[in-house]
């Protein structure tokens, strides 16, 4: 590994009891450890207890949430890139997930951000439309490729590995061929001038 990997978190978006999200996100860190030239920090928001009530603009955080905060936003900031594992509720993302995002700023300024999605019939495919738009809002670069898994429940063996490993895992592949050239770029432009926002 060289001395200046590119360091993706992976964000696992959901903390609903009986979550089938860290099969799917257990799987994506494996591949992208198999990459390359990657540092991996799998963020698992249900071990984040932040507050779902923001302080007002300007305002200071809670001791609670300065607590939490200190767990998670130095990793974001570290971060040249993000994969979000999101699953769909209601044909959009978790709660939790929107709360993360909404609690910080500059972190996702001028980094790409990838989807690793999971539902039903639309594979979760709703839930990333939606958060492209959030992520856009926050000057982060979200790209085309996108690893998705429909009726997810049944495209994995009881040992966590996918049914249809071949497919999945040259997505996975394009995703991070994909994240990396973007992380890259944009980490190399941050370096040389400050990103207006």
């Amino acid at each position: 590994m060289s001395t200046n990997p590119i360091r993706i978190a992976v964000i696992l978006g959901s903390i609903r009891e009986g979550r089938f999200g860290p099969v799917v996100a257990n799987w994506f860190t494996e591949q992208a450890k198999l990459h390359g030239d990657l540092e991996i920090d799998l963020i698992d928001l249900a071990d984040i207890d932040l507050p779902m009530v923001l302080p007002a603009y300007g305002g200071t955080p809670s001791s609670e949430a300065a607590a939490a905060l200190a767990t998670v936003s130095p990793r974001l900031a570290a971060a040249d890139a993000f994969v979000v594992v999101t699953p769909e509720f209601n044909h959009s993302y978790p709660a939790p997930l929107k709360n993360l995002i909404d609690w910080h700023q500059t972190e996702w300024h001028a980094k790409p951000v990838g989807f690793v999605a999971y539902g039903g019939m639309s594979s979760g495919l709703r839930a990333v439309e939606h958060l492209r738009n959030v992520f856009a809002e926050l000057h982060a670069v979200t790209i085309r490729e996108t690893v998705s898994f429909q009726g997810a429940w049944a495209q994995f063996e009881e040992d966590g590995s996918p049914k249809d490993p071949e497919g999945v895992n040259t997505a996975a592949k394009a995703l991070l061929d994909q994240l990396g050239w973007w992380a890259l770029g944009l980490r190399e432009a941050r370096a040389k001038r400050p990103y207006a926002a």
